[in-house]
């Protein structure tokens, strides 16, 4: 089920989340079981399985990444299922889960992983009476600054691609749909990996 379809709203990225929020309510409402009370037991299956779509298309939808990422799984390219697929042959293969760093970070992100690797080695001598450098967490926390406004920047640039997308949608302009597609993906592998890694100093520094 195209929850796009499901809620009549247009297969667009910028939504108005007011009339998102005014088609759930009413669908809601329509679906309520009290409203089956007195139907056959399949009828009030149904109803409760519409209920549980509209949930879960609703929460899908009114998140801007989540909608994304489900339009782009509609579009033909499930993240969730790459990562899920990387995930899994590394665990068969017995080896760490490879993950594609963009180019512009790779030498931050070999420091950063030296100085994670070694405020974790401290957090253990912590624990065995010794002390951490307080010059690893201070770098820790700069890198986390960074990485949060790297974020910030590319929720920016996301949104100039979802007005793009739904440009390239009204004129039914398929390479330029295409396009916009393309440079979404990529967004949102970078996006992915930076929050992992503002996770990773996170958990170290707390």
């Amino acid at each position: 089920m195209d929850y796009f379809a499901f809620l009549s709203l247009p297969r667009l990225l910028t939504l108005d989340t007011a009339a998102l929020e005014k088609q759930f309510y009413a669908m809601s409402r329509r679906l309520h079981p009290d409203r089956f009370a007195g139907q056959s037991p399949s009828a009030q299956e149904d109803a409760l399985a519409q209920s549980s779509l509209l949930n879960d298309a609703y929460r899908t939808l009114k998140d801007p990444i989540e909608r994304t990422e489900y339009l782009l799984k509609l579009e033909g390219v499930d993240l969730e299922e790459q990562s899920r697929q990387a995930t899994d042959a590394s665990n068969q293969a017995g080896t760490q889960k490879k993950q594609l760093v963009p180019p512009d970070l790779l030498e931050e992100v070999f420091e950063l992983n030296m100085q994670l690797e070694e405020m974790r080695m401290a957090k253990k001598m912590g624990a065995a009476g010794g002390e951490s450098d307080p010059g690893i967490r201070e770098a820790l926390l700069t890198a986390k600054t960074s990485f949060d406004a790297q974020l910030a920047g590319l929720q920016t640039e996301l949104r100039t691609l979802w007005a793009a997308w739904d440009a390239g949608v009204t004129a039914d302009d398929a390479e330029a749909k295409e396009a916009v597609k393309a440079t979404m993906v990529e967004l949102l592998n970078r996006r992915s990996y930076i929050r992992n890694l503002v996770r990773d100093v996170n958990e170290v520094v707390s």
